[in-house]
């Protein structure tokens, strides 16, 4: 598993935007920037829709006035359905990030398989990144949502 200390790996996640399917290399994409990343088992669900991104939906504002650049939402779904979800939620100041086949997911290590519910999923946690380095990691136990709920994460800030 990740720890922190560590680069984010060289993985990319899709984004479907009004202008259409982007790729982005996280690297890249986090190169720089103080961003907020939280991951879900999976968008429609009920604690990530009922509590977890709707978390970070409200507090999008308070996370900002941290220095905070960028808050992303990822989970082992396509990008048409994080779109979606994101939608629903309002979540128009997050960027709602498929991991469709796992790969960044299982290059943090941070994989756990759900078998019949819906297989390979992400564990729920949340992280501080700073310039690609990890500088937060909070992965919460089996059935639990605490440490990476907005207020935390808020609060390590």
């Amino acid at each position: 598993m990740i720890e922190v200390g560590q680069k984010i790996p060289e993985v990319t996640l899709s984004q479907l935007t009004a202008d259409g399917m982007l790729t982005h290399d996280v690297t890249t994409l986090f190169a720089g920037k103080k961003v907020v990343l939280f991951a879900v088992p999976g968008a429609f669900t009920p604690t990530c829709s009922e509590a977890h991104l709707p978390g970070y939906v409200v507090l999008a504002d308070k996370l900002k006035e941290k220095d905070v650049d960028l808050i992303a939402c990822v989970a082992v779904n396509d990008a048409f359905v994080m779109k979606a979800w994101g939608e629903v939620h309002n979540a128009s100041e997050l960027l709602m990030l498929g991991d469709g086949d796992a790969s960044f997911t299982q290059a943090l290590g941070l994989d756990k398989d759900t078998a019949g519910f819906g297989g390979v999923r992400s564990q729920r946690y949340a992280m501080i990144i700073e310039d690609g380095v990890v500088t937060t990691l909070n992965v919460e136990e089996a059935g639990e949502f605490e440490a990476s709920k907005a207020e935390t994460i808020l609060a390590a800030l």
